[in-house]
């Protein structure tokens, strides 16, 4: 470090010290546990010791500066002794087995891991046979530096949570970088999302201005209304045109999804709804000024209000209505977009969102009384739409569907088994509208299907808690069987008490799983942009949580087809992968990253990956076919001191048994989040072919996947429905 650098540190660290010690000066165990922000007191107690070298049971700015010196700029054998001291408890110069075992479990427990005994013995087991070269029954400071050289990315930036936090922001050079909008590269991924919308604002231009200049008789303000009102013409059918969902979901079988962006039609109709927003205040504006205009005019003989609420002046031409329709239209289409905003459908309020827009008959209604021109615009989409929901009436209610099976899994995940009719196809990634009566009589709600299309017998949801339907769906089948069959319309004669019996000791086979026969009704299927994964020949899924949802259909789907490739030996149990070319299937390689908070996150899907990697064959002919690789953002990563030996026991433990501690999958758990730099470049070195990377998760993440794909060139698709 210059000195200048190190003149910097010094007062930045000094400054963290003064908030953290207070008035006395000094950093006592409490503040230096809140500080270090630590949910295990052993890793506290164990680092207060080793830094408060005077043994005053508190530490002073010297003695911090001398520690933090220590792991920020000292060497990797300094540090290196340092990680040893804590893992010596006794201080006795060795770490025997007891200590391994009482640090292995303050690591699992700030990592939020939950293990069973018999599994941290065997961690503590894989560990000290590995570290201890010797057989002396103890580790010594030689040989856990030799057991930590076998991980040169740990030994690298070994470090504590206390010693990043207090260590200064990178102060980074200005540097003169083109904005990410206007990159070649941003446009060659997005042209026809881009093209699209310039032809869009194109349109409204060019529908303004010829608004404007055929009323220019009217005045300034009536020409702005004027212009404004031509474009609420058009966009409040187009806002219609991009939410027709089943005759998006048939282009997207056509040469028009080359063309067209229509993977992003949720986007563009929430592009298209804010600018009707926008027109809509414009508008009123617009025509409240030029009432202001004509109420001081000498002619006039009606006042502002007049003009605003009421039929007198006979503005309209249905009864002098407009201008009652425009106040009452600009109050709906407010509500509307405010209800339609990100932190109420995301904040559990679903319902909000999905009632209030169904507001749009009302304003569709009173803009045909509204404007004498709307009706030419809305004629042929609005028959459309009309249609559109006849077919899907007609195909939800046509033959009876039932929810046969439910299994209630971790993280409060609702697990839904619907006998399939045969004439319900869908894609690998579709998405339904399903309507439950029991739970919410008029309440329909999008959900991906997590079966594969091969399943001919059954439609497979899986539905997370998150709002108020979803938990009412998961406490419905939590309650006792009777509850939930509602036997006080089944007793009403000796026959019905008699099947309730029948269906109480034959439907429950567990607390957590049953079989039922409830009634539901499904609207669809519905497209996505996972359609375009088999045109793919190296594709990328990324699900985030409970995101990983439209790629269970999808993955099962792959296998289904990669099975007809796979060869077994009669005479053995090797098996191998012969390339035969796939019509439908252009894949060579497909990578799953599967991101989650905590382990309970992981359970509820397990066992579907691992009948995935069972499935895989021994040996193929251009390396593994799909690989997973799953991330805990809660662990702690393998450089932070409190994990360190955890993570080495992990993979330890996972090389033996050949399997994660964790999952119990094959592929090994990673800590932390992913980089996405080396992820993808990783992806890019291995040069499979044209690269698709499919997301479903928080939008925030999306962000940054998606710069990461256009820094590559990858071509990227969001799950939105």
């Amino acid at each position: 470090m210059s000195l200048d650098e190190d003149a910097r540190w010094l007062e930045w660290v000094t400054k963290q010290f003064e908030t953290i010690a207070g008035d006395d000066k000094e950093i006592d165990i409490d503040e230096f546990k809140k500080a270090l922000k630590v949910k295990e007191s052993f890793f506290a107690e164990r680092f207060f010791a080793l830094f408060d070298s005077d043994g005053s049971s508190s530490i002073s700015l010297d003695e911090l500066l001398e520690a933090l010196e220590l792991l920020i700029h000292g060497s990797e054998t300094d540090k290196l002794r340092f990680l040893f001291q804590v893992y010596d408890v006794d201080g006795s110069g060795s770490i025997d087995p007891d200590e391994l075992r009482t640090v292995l479990k303050s690591c699992l427990r700030e990592s939020a891991i939950s293990l069973p005994e018999e599994k941290l013995d065997d961690l503590t087991l894989a560990l000290f046979e590995s570290a201890d070269k010797d057989n002396s029954g103890s580790i010594t400071f030689e040989e856990l530096k030799a057991e930590l050289e076998n991980f040169p990315e740990v030994m690298e930036n070994l470090t504590i949570s206390a010693a990043n936090w207090l260590k200064p922001p990178e102060v980074d050079p200005k540097k003169r970088q083109t904005p990410r909008y206007l990159t070649r590269v941003y446009w060659q991924n997005n042209s026809r999302k881009l093209l699209f919308l310039c032809v869009y604002a194109l349109l409204n231009l060019l529908l303004f201005v010829g608004a404007m200049l055929q009323n220019s008789h009217g005045g300034a303000w009536f020409m702005v209304a004027k212009g404004c009102g031509q474009c609420l013409n058009f966009n409040c059918t187009f806002v219609m045109v991009l939410m027709l969902r089943r005759c998006l979901t048939w282009l997207r079988a056509t040469w028009v999804v080359r063309v067209l962006p229509l993977d992003q039609n949720i986007l563009l109709h929430q592009i298209v709804g804010y600018a009707i927003l926008g027109f809509t205040l414009v508008h009123t504006t617009a025509h409240v000024f030029n009432f202001g205009t004509n109420t001081n005019t000498k002619t006039s003989t009606f006042s502002l209000w007049e003009y605003l609420l009421t039929t007198r002046p006979g503005i309209g031409w249905v009864k002098g209505t407009a201008s009652l329709t425009g106040v009452v239209l600009q109050v709906v289409i407010c509500l509307m977009v405010l209800c339609s905003s990100t932190f109420v459908r995301r904040s559990g309020h679903f319902e909000v969102f999905y009632w209030s827009h169904l507001s749009f008959i009302w304003v569709w209604s009173l803009l045909l009384v509204h404007c004498a021109n709307f009706w030419k615009w809305f004629l042929v989409p609005g028959l459309v739409f009309i249609l559109e929901k006849i077919v899907g009436i007609a195909v939800s209610r046509m033959g009876g569907l039932y929810i046969v099976e439910v299994n209630l899994l971790p993280s409060k995940v609702t697990h839904l088994v619907i006998k399939r009719p045969q004439f319900f196809h869908f894609k690998p990634g579709d998405y339904v509208y399903i309507n439950i009566p029991v739970i919410a009589k008029y309440e329909w709600h999008p959900f991906t299907i997590s079966s594969a299309p091969e399943q001919s017998d059954a439609l497979w949801l899986h539905i997370r808690s998150m709002g108020q339907w979803t938990n009412r769906l998961y406490e419905y089948f939590r309650q006792p069987e009777t509850e939930a069959m509602n036997p006080k319309r089944l007793a009403t004669s000796l026959r019905n008490r008699r099947q309730l019996l029948k269906a109480q000791m034959s439907a429950k086979l567990g607390e957590n799983h049953r079989f039922c026969n409830i009634k539901c009704y499904v609207d669809g299927p519905y497209g996505t942009p996972t359609r375009q994964i088999f045109a793919s020949e190296h594709a990328v899924l990324i699900g985030a949580g409970i995101g990983i949802t439209p790629f269970a259909s999808i993955l099962q789907s792959i296998m289904y087809r990669y099975r007809r490739r796979k060869q077994n030996c009669p005479n053995c149990n090797y098996s191998w992968c012969e390339n035969i070319k796939d019509s439908e299937m252009k894949l060579r390689k497909v990578d799953f990253i599967w991101i989650n908070r905590d382990q309970k996150s992981f359970e509820w899907f397990v066992s579907l990956l691992t009948k995935l990697e069972m499935d895989q064959a021994d040996e193929e002919p251009e390396g593994r076919f799909l690989e997973m690789h799953m991330y805990m953002t809660s662990a702690l990563s393998k450089n932070d001191m409190k994990a360190i030996g955890l993570q080495m026991a992990l993979d330890l433990l996972a090389k033996k048994e050949k399997r994660d501690s964790i999952t119990g999958l094959r592929t090994r758990t990673q800590p932390g989040r992913p980089e996405w730099g080396k992820v993808f470049q990783k992806v890019f070195e291995e040069n499979k072919g044209k690269v698709h990377v499919f997301y479903c998760g928080s939008p925030a993440l999306a962000k940054v996947i998606k710069a990461q794909c256009e820094h590559f060139g990858f071509n990227f698709y969001k799950e939105n429905f």
